[in-house]
């Protein structure tokens, strides 16, 4: 089989592709013919050296990656040969709360799913829901779960109340469309009027231009009457934190998946931001494979499919990781491998 690793940090010319034999299962391991993988922020990070959890030298990269089983091991009862998977973001984190002894993440720490054949543990894979396409089903366990554990990882979301998306990024994307199957109303923010017709047309109930309208936090609530969104899927962290806790109802939630960037090393929040609020910020670190097989039901009772923004071919992989790196699409980057 060619199997992409990643040779060295500081550039995407450290992934290299190699020839090597096709694994064999263990008593517990499953063979994933690996049809599609999709991009995150994470494999860029792991690449660039600044993830903060350092990968393994020479590691198969990327999390995000669905196909068909095509081996087991005798002591397998999870899945059979011809299932359609795909692999958990945090591999050995399979339900409850996160702990150091689980940190472990496929494309990182494991090997990854950038390869014709991946060889997971059964305990580190999920069914994919029968009407999603491979490229659909590989963009789904890191954003979608993400999005998911969001909305559903706190106080519970109920129908009527408001959620605030930032952006077009896949986890905002994949909030807008959960949101609506749980009767949210749903504000998302864009600075392209062109992508805020495409929010509309996924569900968003109101968009502002953050562009146009730079106190965005102040129009959000004036959608609101007055009284703030109940939740805030923040996807940015410092450049926009301000803004976002602006826009919060007085016991709204703040779900915080970004602390830092190359420009803003922290989280700050302004005295008049948050003194008069009782919202609470909660940190997500993605999700366990508990929330993973929970949203991927969720789609699959709703017939829900993730947004694909252009696919790539498997010798392509350094133009596709270019391509997300530096574009500003509308959804998922996927390389489709066989």
């Amino acid at each position: 089989m060619r199997t992409y690793y990643l040779d060295g940090l500081g550039s995407f010319e450290g992934i290299v592709a190699r020839d090597a034999p096709e694994p064999t299962p263990g008593p517990t391991g499953i063979v994933v013919r690996v049809r599609a993988v999709a991009l995150n922020r994470r494999d860029v990070a792991i690449v660039n050296g600044t993830y903060p959890l350092p990968s393994v030298p020479g590691v198969i990269p990327v999390s995000d990656g669905a196909g068909e089983v095509v081996a087991v091991g005798p002591e397998v009862t999870r899945f059979r040969v011809g299932d359609r998977v795909v692999g958990s973001y945090f591999a050995k984190w399979l339900d409850g709360r996160l702990n150091i002894g689980l940190i472990d993440q496929l494309g990182c720490t494991l090997d990854g799913m950038l390869t014709e054949y991946a060889l997971l543990d059964q305990d580190w894979a999920a069914l994919v829901p029968d009407h999603l396409t491979w490229a659909e089903a590989a963009s789904l366990p890191c954003s979608g779960t993400t999005a998911w554990n969001s909305l559903t990882g706190g106080e519970p979301l109920l129908p009527g109340q408001t959620v605030l998306t930032l952006g077009t990024g896949a986890v905002s994307l994949a909030a807008v469309q959960f949101a609506k199957l749980m009767g949210a109303t749903v504000i998302s923010t864009t600075s392209s009027d062109a992508k805020g017709d495409r929010l509309r047309a996924l569900g968003a109930d109101h968009v502002v231009n953050y562009a146009t309208t730079p106190d965005w936090g102040r129009a959000v609530r004036e959608l609101t009457g007055g009284a703030g969104v109940d939740l805030v899927v923040e996807t940015n962290g410092p450049k926009t934190i301000e803004q976002s806790m602006r826009a919060a109802g007085l016991y709204g939630q703040v779900v915080l998946l970004i602390t830092g960037s190359a420009s803003r090393p922290g989280i700050e929040i302004s005295n008049a931001a948050y003194a008069s609020s009782m919202a609470t910020i909660r940190r997500v670190f993605v999700g366990s494979r508990a929330h993973l097989e929970t949203m991927l039901a969720a789609v699959a009772a709703h017939g829900l499919r993730p947004v694909v923004d252009r696919e790539f071919d498997y010798d392509d992989v350094h133009e596709a990781y270019r391509y997300f790196d530096k574009a500003s699409g509308f959804g998922k980057v996927v390389v489709r491998v066989g």
